[in-house]
């Protein structure tokens, strides 16, 4: 039986992630049965509850295994005891580089040169790098790339971050990101959800938006207060909701976003026509569902932009990541994004009213687009082939 050891942001606090490794344990487990999942995580139930149907170990990332987060014992030696390690998602950069509690980049590249003496190979699977703004960054990310066999990417951003970095590398193979082939929640368990929520009782429809818990960490820093933010939030959801006499659906992917969610709603003029779905209490398959009942989403983690092209519902970007600009590109949507410097409540109900008018021809050519990205998301376990055959 051949080990796997998938390297990611597996702690159960994110839907987007949560999708990246249930999508990634079920294509890989298709093509090659008989392989066991090791996978490092700061919350073992949480794998064991949601992914046990895989044959799948947790490794418990926690202080008293000798672990600081992804540094210590529990990580190296996951690392060092099995035949093929996945890195998944965006979890090499060099933000907070020192600091194990939100940096992956430094501890990786740590134990990847001694992964590359034992002949283990390292894969990056479907994945996005960066951002990489410092030198010590870029020599931790050549020790990784100095151990890794192949780089299946999921934007073509990554690819030309390692050539303006100057990195030696692997082959770099566009693809997509896992999460695009997540299975909607259908049936009796979406309609109880629905019932439950009291969602989608308004004959005129439904937004979606999202916001996240740390806006001023990745773009224009110093820009926005908390405050400032919400509060531009808040107005452009009460235009659109006197513009076209809609309900919203605040959507919650990263449980801590709940606390910024809360302050926009409660800047709203309108509160009790707006409802909460957070993935605290729905999986990722079950919000993906209610994003496909949605008229449009707008959006500023990159996963629920995924969940919605993967759901053909048309979206707005709100461009806080790298990475979101780059899948926006890559399904043809790049224009559909308001940057930081635009951010005003004038502004997103612009872009608001242009997707709602063309909905239905944007909802169409996303259903075109992102079936050959799910196809290209789904092959990447065939590449595996030379080490797990």
């Amino acid at each position: 039986m051949k080990r796997i050891t998938v390297l990611g942001n597996n702690s159960g606090r994110n839907a987007g992630d949560a999708a990246i490794l249930g999508n990634l344990l079920r294509d890989i487990s298709e093509q090659y049965p008989d392989v066991l999942f090791k996978v490092p995580t700061t919350h073992p139930g949480f794998i064991v509850k949601h992914f046990g149907k895989f044959n799948v170990k947790p490794v418990p990332l926690l202080p008293w295994y000798g672990a600081i987060k992804n540094f210590g014992i529990p990580m190296a030696t996951a690392m060092l005891n099995t035949d093929l390690i996945l890195i998944c998602d965006n979890i090499l950069f060099d933000r907070k580089f020192y600091n194990p509690l939100f940096n992956n980049l430094a501890s990786i590249s740590l134990v990847a040169p001694f992964c590359r003496r034992k002949g283990i190979p390292i894969v990056l699977y479907n994945v996005s790098i960066g951002p990489i703004d410092h030198p010590y960054g870029a020599k931790a990310l050549q020790r990784v790339m100095d151990a890794s066999k192949l780089v299946i990417t999921r934007d073509k951003q990554t690819g030309q971050l390692l050539d303006r970095l100057e990195l030696r590398h692997p082959e770099v193979i566009q693809h997509a990101d896992c999460a695009l082939n997540t299975d909607p929640t259908s049936g009796a368990r979406l309609d109880e959800i629905i019932k439950e929520e009291g969602l989608f009782t308004n004959q005129a429809g439904t937004v979606g938006f999202n916001v996240n818990a740390y806006i001023d960490n990745w773009s224009m820093t110093g820009t926005f207060t908390q405050d400032d933010f919400c509060k531009i939030i808040a107005e452009a959801v009460d235009r659109v909701i006197d513009g076209y006499d809609v309900d919203i659906i605040f959507f919650v992917t990263q449980i801590m976003d709940i606390e910024n969610t809360n302050r926009c709603i409660s800047y709203s003029r309108h509160p009790e026509r707006i409802k909460v779905i957070s993935n605290a209490t729905y999986t990722y398959e079950d919000i993906a569902a209610l994003l496909a009942r949605v008229k449009l989403h707008v959006g500023l983690r990159t996963h629920t932009l995924i969940f919605s092209a993967a759901v053909a519902t048309p979206m707005v970007d709100i461009s806080s990541y790298p990475k979101s600009r780059g899948f926006m590109k890559t399904i043809g949507q790049e224009e559909r994004f308001i940057s930081f410097e635009n951010l005003n409540p004038d502004y997103i109900k612009q872009q608001v009213d242009e997707v709602w008018a063309n909905r239905d021809v944007i909802s169409e050519n996303l259903y075109s687009i992102v079936a050959g990205e799910k196809q290209k998301a789904k092959s990447s376990a065939k590449l595996l082939a030379p080490y797990l055959d």
